[in-house]
């Protein structure tokens, strides 16, 4: 497989540049083409209390200041994948809260591109879920961009969590276009003598050989440890000097509340590097 369409976020956060910056470079990577999409918030506005009177004056003055910051934050999107020579992309202004919305027009892209929660940002704040609702409701691979630091290369040097579950052999299925491009792809697994069953005799070895077969030149790295295997595959990407890592997104949704499982909640929580889930 390769990404053929790759869908980005586009808003005015202040982490919206890097965001966008990193898609774009991917897509020129892959000749790809580039989607940005901006989230007009309406569905969900119109719901809002202080939002709705009897006169729709109040909704009206909602609706077109919302369209307004759409409209630039997809100006900025077009001038930033123009800048990085990106030969084909397109803005989509969709009228939709950004969790659904995302979630829908990913299902028509090959990868969706995300930043990490800052929940110092005041616009962040009101959608505080966004990364994880994607990832649990777009059945895409979503590569989430940490909001602090800026990210050059991403994939050169990947860090895979790898635990023989559907989850994380969703992941690693759909990070094989930047894994075949990677310089060195490390395979962590975390306590493995607890999951013989899964892993076999020779942890590490079935999935290693078929990541050869595409090409990919992968090293095996059992990890024992007495820590949470969050913060535990967080200090490895550190050791490694990874710049992506790939895992599953474990959890699942019950209307718009996620329940996810502590190694997803902790790694979305405190990421120093990108990281690619799939669910």
């Amino acid at each position: 497989m390769a990404y053929k369409t790759i869908l980005v976020h586009a808003d005015q956060s202040k982490h919206a540049p890097e965001r966008i910056r990193v898609a774009a470079a991917l897509a020129v990577a892959e000749g790809a083409h580039l989607v940005g999409a901006a989230l007009s918030g309406i569905s969900g506005a119109i719901y809002q209390a202080d939002a709705v009177d009897l006169t729709g004056a109040i909704l009206a003055g909602r609706i077109n200041t919302e369209m307004d910051h759409a409209r630039t934050a997809l100006a900025q999107f077009e001038s930033l994948a123009k800048a990085a020579g990106v030969n084909t992309y397109e803005s989509r202004l969709l009228n939709d809260d950004p969790q659904g919305g995302l979630s829908l027009q990913a299902r028509y892209s090959d990868l969706v591109v995300l930043s990490q929660c800052d929940l110092d940002e005041g616009r962040t704040r009101i959608i505080p879920d966004l990364p994880e609702y994607v990832v649990l409701n777009s059945a895409r691979p979503v590569l989430i961009v940490p909001y602090a630091g800026h990210f050059p290369s991403v994939g050169k040097r990947a860090l895979v969590a790898w635990d023989g579950s559907m989850e994380s052999t969703r992941a690693l299925t759909n990070a094989l276009p930047l894994l075949r491009r990677a310089d060195n792809v490390a395979l962590a697994l975390f306590n493995p003598s607890k999951r013989q069953g899964v892993h076999g005799e020779l942890p590490g070895a079935d999935i290693a050989l078929v990541l050869a077969r595409h090409g990919v030149k992968v090293e095996v790295l059992p990890q024992h440890t007495d820590i949470d295997v969050g913060n535990a595959l967080l200090s490895l990407a550190s050791d490694q000097d990874s710049d992506l890592i790939v895992m599953g997104g474990y959890g699942h949704s019950r209307f718009r509340e996620m329940l996810l499982g502590g190694v997803t909640k902790t790694v979305l929580q405190t990421m120093t590097v990108p990281v690619l889930m799939s669910h």
